[in-house]
C-alpha cells in the first residue's frame, strides 16, 4: 500500500489480464482511515486479494471497518469483499450495482474459476448493497469517518458502465474515481462512451488535488489524469464517425479506429477493437 495523502491508502494493480501468476491483482484498491472508522475503496479481484488488503488495514489501525465501497460491478473491483464479511461493514454502490451485477453473475463466476481456480470463485460471494447512491439528479452520499473526515460518494450517468462511482475525501482532496480514469492500461466502454466523455468534463472540476485511477499507478495529479483517456475516447469517436460517414463496416473499425494511439496503451490490441464495436453500434443511432 502506498499512503498517498495522510491517511489515504492505495495498491496498484499490473496492467494485464488475470491469470495465475497474477493471482488476479489487476485493479486499484485502497481504503481511508478517520478517527472513528475506515472505509474501504474497491476489494480487489478475490478473495485472498480482498484477505491481503484487511490484514494491510489492520497493520495500520484497529478501527472498525464501517464501509466497503464498490466502485462499480466488474468482478476485478468486488470479487474481494468475502474478506470484510466478518466486519460486518455498510457495502455502498450505485443504485444500478445489483441489477447489472446479478445479469453478469454467473459468467464472473465462471471466468474467476478458469482464471484463478475453483477455490477463489468458491469463496467470492456476492453480497447485495446495504446502502446505494442515485445517479444524478440524485446528490453524493456523504459519510463521515470522525476527525473532520468526511468523503462524498458520488453516483454517475452511464460512462465506463451504467453503475459508477467515486470517493472524493475532501479532508485531503483525494478522487478515488474507480473505472471512470484510466492510466496506461487502455480505458475499457462497457456503458457509454459519449457519456464518459461529458462525465470528464464533471469529473474535472471535482475539487481534487489528486486521484487513485481504477488502472494505473497508486495516485496522479488532478485533472491531468484526465488527458490521455480523454485523448483516446475523443480519436476513437471521431475516427469511428469518419468510418460510418464513408460506409465503412464494423469490421473496419475494429481493424483502424483509434490505432493512432495504439503505442500509447497497454492492452492496446486486446481491448481496442471491442472498444470500437460497442461505440460503432451506439453511434449507428446518432
Amino acid at each position: 500500500m502506498d499512503e498517498v495523502a495522510p491517511g489515504i491508502f492505495a495498491h496498484a494493480g499490473v496492467p494485464q489480464y488475470a491469470d495465475g501468476n497474477n493471482r488476479g491483482d489487476i485493479s486499484n484498491l485502497g481504503f481511508i482511515v478517520g478517527s472513528e472508522a475506515v472505509a474501504v475503496v474497491d476489494t480487489g479481484n478475490s478473495p485472498s486479494i480482498g484477505k491481503g488488503l484487511r490484514e494491510a488495514i489492520r497493520q495500520r489501525t484497529d478501527l472498525p471497518i464501517r464501509y466497503v465501497i464498490n466502485t462499480h460491478m466488474h468482478p476485478d473491483h468486488i470479487f474481494g469483499n468475502a474478506a470484510f464479511a466478518e466486519d460486518r461493514p455498510v457495502f455502498v454502490a450505485h443504485s444500478n450495482f445489483l441489477s447489472a451485477l446479478m445479469a453478469r453473475a454467473d459468467g464472473y463466476q465462471r471466468r474467476l474459476e478458469e482464471d484463478l481456480g475453483t477455490d477463489e470463485a468458491r469463496g467470492a460471494t456476492l453480497a447485495a448493497p446495504g446502502q446505494t447512491v442515485e445517479p444524478p439528479p440524485g446528490v453524493p452520499l456523504r459519510l463521515d469517518l470522525g476527525g473532520g473526515r468526511v468523503i462524498e460518494v458520488t453516483a454517475w450517468a452511464p460512462a465506463h458502465t451504467n453503475n459508477d462511482l467515486t470517493v472524493l475525501d475532501t479532508a485531503t482532496a483525494t478522487l478515488f474515481a474507480g473505472d471512470l480514469v484510466f492510466l496506461d492500461r487502455l480505458p475499457t466502454i462497457d456503458g457509454d462512451a459519449l457519456g464518459w466523455r461529458k462525465a470528464m468534463d464533471r469529473l474535472a472540476a471535482l475539487p481534487a488535488a489528486r486521484v487513485v485511477p481504477g488502472h494505473g499507478p497508486a495516485s496522479a495529479p488532478w485533472p491531468q489524469a484526465l488527458e490521455p483517456q480523454r485523448r483516446y475516447l475523443t480519436v476513437l469517436i471521431d475516427d469511428i464517425r469518419g468510418i460510418q460517414k464513408r460506409g465503412g463496416t464494423i469490421e473496419q473499425a475494429a481493424e483502424q479506429a483509434a490505432s493512432s494511439q495504439r503505442s500509447l496503451w497497454r492492452l492496446f490490441d486486446e481491448d481496442n477493437p471491442r472498444n470500437a464495436v460497442t461505440v460503432f453500434a451506439a453511434l449507428e443511432w446518432e
